[in-house]
C-alpha cells in the first residue's frame, strides 16, 4: 500500500507562481455544445494566461469573448504527489498593437507555424488549485516549475 496522501488547496498567489512557469497547458471550451480540450504553449502576463493559435483553429473561435477554462498540472505518477491549477475567465483576441508588441518577445516559440497567428488572453477571474502531498507534509513531488 502506498503512502497516505493529503489534499490542500491552493491560494491565488500560489495558483499564479505554478503557472508563471509558463509550458503547455490546456484550454476547454465548448465545440458545437461539445466540450473540447486544446493543449497550447502560454505564458502568464500578470494574472492572464497568453497563447498563440491559427486562423483556421476551432480554438480561435471559441475563445472570442467565450467563457473557457484553463488547467496546467504537474503530478507524478508513482508517488500520486503534485499540484494542479485550474483557471476560468472570458478569452478573448488581443489586437491592441502596442500591447501586441510588448508581448512579442515573451510568446512561447511555437510547436508549429500559425498562418494568421491571433494572440488570445483568458484573464484569470476564477483562479483554484490542489496540491496533493505525502501526508506529514513532505512534499512527494520534484518539480522544476516554481513552487
Amino acid at each position: 500500500m502506498g503512502a497516505a496522501i493529503e489534499v490542500r488547496m491552493l491560494e491565488r498567489g500560489d495558483c499564479l507562481r505554478r503557472l508563471a512557469g509558463g509550458g503547455i497547458g490546456r484550454v476547454v471550451y465548448t465545440d458545437s455544445a461539445m466540450p473540447a480540450i486544446q493543449p497550447v504553449n502560454y505564458f502568464l502576463d500578470g494574472e492572464e494566461i497568453i497563447f498563440c493559435t491559427a486562423d483556421d483553429s476551432k480554438l480561435v473561435i471559441a475563445t472570442r469573448h467565450a467563457i473557457v477554462a484553463f488547467e496546467v498540472d504537474d503530478i507524478n505518477g508513482q508517488t500520486r504527489t503534485g499540484w494542479s491549477v485550474v483557471g476560468i475567465g472570458e478569452a478573448y483576441e488581443i489586437v491592441d498593437p502596442t500591447r501586441l508588441a510588448e508581448l512579442a518577445a515573451r510568446l512561447p516559440e511555437s510547436w508549429t507555424t500559425y498562418p494568421g497567428a491571433h494572440t488570445v488572453s483568458i484573464p484569470l477571474q476564477v483562479l483554484t488549485g490542489r496540491n496533493r502531498v505525502l501526508a506529514g507534509g513532505i512534499a512527494g513531488c520534484l518539480s522544476t516549475r516554481p513552487a
